[in-house]
C-alpha cells in the first residue's frame, strides 16, 4: 500500500446555500420524495453538471442515481413543494402549487435544483404526482433545444426511468427529471398571496425576487412608481423578449397558463410544446386547446393579458393603479421591438430599414398560403443567400413567381436602404434543426425498448442547432406523413 498516496474522496455532488426555504413554511411545505423503484438513467447533461460545479464521476455515482430519483436525500438538500395559484385557460384555479416536483435547493453557483415526477405533494389535486417517461424526454430534449438556441429557458441536468407503471390515457411507465434554474418562480406564486389577501406575504416574496434578482428596481425613477412598479416593468420586458424568441423560431408553448410564467422571463413547464413544422400562424398544438387560447399567433398577446394578472397582484404594492398601468404598458412597443430585431437577423440584418415590417409580413403571408416548412425556409434562404442564389429558396414553393416577386422587391427596398444582407448571420440565426415531434416520438419509441442512445444523439444536436451535423441530415427533413398523426395535449 503506497502510503504516499492521495486518499480517495467521494465525487463533488451539488453544494447548498440558502435560497428560497429562506421565505418561510407559509411558502411552502417541506416533504420528501416518493421512492421510484429500480431506477435508471435516461439521459444526462454533462456540460450543466460542470457549469453546476458538479464532478463528472458524481454523475455517473449510484449517489446520483438514487438522489435524482427520489429516493435519498443530498447531504444538505432540505426538498420542499412551493404553493402557488394561477389563471388557467383564462380562468382563476384557485391554490394550486408544486403538484408534482420538489425543490432540492440552490447551488452555491445561483441555480435551483428541481426533480419534477418525485410524487404526490399537498398541492397535487387527487393526481399521483408522477411524471411519464414519454413527456419527461419531451422536456428533457426541449430543453437542450432551448439551450442550443439561446432562447431562456429551464434546464435538464438528468432523466431518471423506472419501471413503476403510471395510468394516463394508457398505462405508462415512471420518470424523474432533473430541472435547473436560476429560480423557479412562477407569476401564479404573487397571484397566491394577492387572492388570500396575505400583503405582508406578498411583500416579501417581491423583496425577495427585487433584491436577489432585480436589484436595479430598487433605484428605479421615481416618476414610474416604486420598486415593485419597477419590478413588473421589467418582468414585462423580459416577458416580451421571450415571446419575441418563439415567435421567431416557430415555438408554440401550448399551454400559457399564469402559472408556467416565470418571474425571470423562462421558458417553463414544457407540456404540449411544438416547433413549427408547415407554418401556420392559427395553428394549434394542445389537443386540450379546443378554442385555440394558446395559438400560435395568439402567444403575444395571451403573454400580456398574464402580465395584467401579475399587476392586478402586484397592486397592493404598487398603490397607483396608473403605475401598475404604465409598467405594462411597454409590453406591446417591447415585443414588437425584439420580434423585428429577430426577424431581421433571420433575414441577415443588424438594423432596420423603411418598409422592413411590410416586407416581412408579406413574406409570412406567402409561407402560411402555402404551408411552407418554416424552419427548412429559413435555413434554406440563408444557404441560398451564402451561395449567392437566394432565388433558389423558391423551390419550396408551388407559386415560384410569388416568392420570385417578393425577393425582387425586398432586395430593392434594402438596397435604396443602402445595407447588405450578412448571410454569415443568417446561418448563425436560422437553425439547420429543432425539436419536431417526429423526432421526439423515436426517441420515446426506442426508451420503450431501452434504447437511449436516439436520446443522446439527438440531444447533442440540438444543443449545436446551426451546425452541419452530416451524420444526421434526415432530422433536417420535413417530418414523414406519420408525423401528422402525432397529437399532443396537456398530459404530454
Amino acid at each position: 500500500m503506497d502510503i504516499c498516496a492521495a486518499p480517495a474522496h467521494p465525487p463533488q455532488g451539488p453544494v447548498w446555500q440558502a435560497g428560497f426555504s429562506t421565505l418561510g413554511e407559509a411558502f411552502f411545505t417541506p416533504l420528501a420524495p416518493s421512492p421510484l423503484p429500480e431506477p435508471h438513467w435516461v439521459a444526462r447533461n454533462t456540460e450543466l453538471a460542470a457549469q453546476l460545479g458538479l464532478e463528472p464521476a458524481w454523475l455517473d455515482s449510484d449517489q446520483a442515481l438514487q438522489a435524482l430519483s427520489g429516493n435519498t436525500t443530498l447531504p444538505g438538500s432540505t426538498p420542499l413543494a412551493s404553493v402557488y395559484g394561477g389563471h388557467q385557460f383564462g380562468v382563476w384555479a384557485g391554490r394550486l402549487g408544486d403538484g408534482r416536483a420538489l425543490l432540492l435547493g440552490e447551488t452555491v453557483q445561483g441555480q435551483e435544483l428541481q426533480l419534477k415526477g418525485s410524487g404526490r405533494t399537498p398541492y397535487s389535486r387527487g393526481a399521483d404526482g408522477r411524471a411519464l417517461l414519454r413527456s419527461s424526454i419531451r422536456e428533457y430534449l426541449a430543453s437542450c433545444a432551448m439551450q442550443g438556441l439561446q432562447i431562456p429557458s429551464t434546464q435538464a441536468l438528468a432523466l431518471v426511468g423506472s419501471p413503476l407503471p403510471v395510468q394516463r390515457e394508457t398505462l405508462e411507465t415512471a420518470a424523474v427529471l432533473t430541472r435547473v434554474a436560476p429560480s423557479f418562480i412562477r407569476f401564479g406564486h404573487f397571484e397566491w398571496f394577492a387572492a388570500q389577501g396575505q400583503v405582508q406575504a406578498l411583500r416579501r416574496l417581491a423583496d425577495y425576487v427585487i433584491e436577489r434578482y432585480y436589484p436595479a428596481c430598487r433605484t428605479a425613477d421615481a416618476a414610474q412608481g416604486n420598486a415593485y412598479a419597477a419590478l413588473l416593468r421589467t418582468v414585462g420586458e423580459r416577458t416580451a423578449k421571450l415571446v419575441a424568441q418563439w415567435q421567431a423560431a416557430g415555438f408554440m408553448h401550448g399551454v400559457m397558463n399564469t402559472d408556467n410564467m416565470s418571474i425571470l422571463g423562462l421558458t417553463l413547464d414544457y407540456g404540449p410544446f411544438q416547433f413549427m413544422d408547415g407554418f401556420d400562424p392559427q395553428h394549434i398544438c394542445n389537443h386540450s386547446d379546443q378554442l385555440g387560447r394558446y395559438a400560435f399567433d395568439e402567444q403575444p398577446a395571451v403573454a400580456h393579458w398574464n402580465l395584467a394578472c401579475l399587476a392586478r397582484a402586484l397592486l397592493p404594492l404598487i398603490e397607483e393603479l396608473p403605475h401598475a398601468q404604465a409598467a405594462i404598458a411597454v409590453y406591446p412597443g417591447a415585443f414588437e421591438a425584439h420580434y423585428m430585431t429577430r426577424m431581421r437577423r433571420k433575414l441577415g440584418l443588424s438594423q432596420p430599414f423603411e418598409g422592413d415590417a411590410q416586407s416581412l409580413a408579406q413574406l409570412l403571408r406567402l409561407l402560411a398560403r402555402e404551408r411552407v416548412d418554416y424552419t427548412i425556409f429559413w435555413r434554406r434562404l440563408a444557404e441560398a443567400c451564402a451561395s449567392g442564389a437566394p432565388e433558389e429558396a423558391a423551390d419550396l414553393f408551388l407559386d415560384r413567381t410569388a416568392f420570385h416577386d417578393w425577393l425582387l422587391s425586398f432586395e430593392k427596398l434594402v438596397a435604396q436602404a443602402g445595407i447588405a444582407q450578412n448571410p454569415d448571420l443568417m446561418l448563425k440565426t436560422n437553425p439547420k434543426f429543432v425539436l419536431r415531434n417526429h423526432l421526439a416520438e423515436l426517441c420515446i419509441r426506442a426508451a420503450k425498448l431501452q434504447d437511449f442512445s436516439v436520446i443522446e444523439a439527438l440531444q447533442q444536436v440540438l444543443m449545436r442547432p446551426f451546425d452541419e451535423h452530416p451524420d444526421h441530415q434526415a432530422w433536417a427533413d420535413p417530418p414523414p406523413d406519420w408525423a401528422a398523426s402525432l397529437t399532443l395535449s396537456c398530459s404530454s
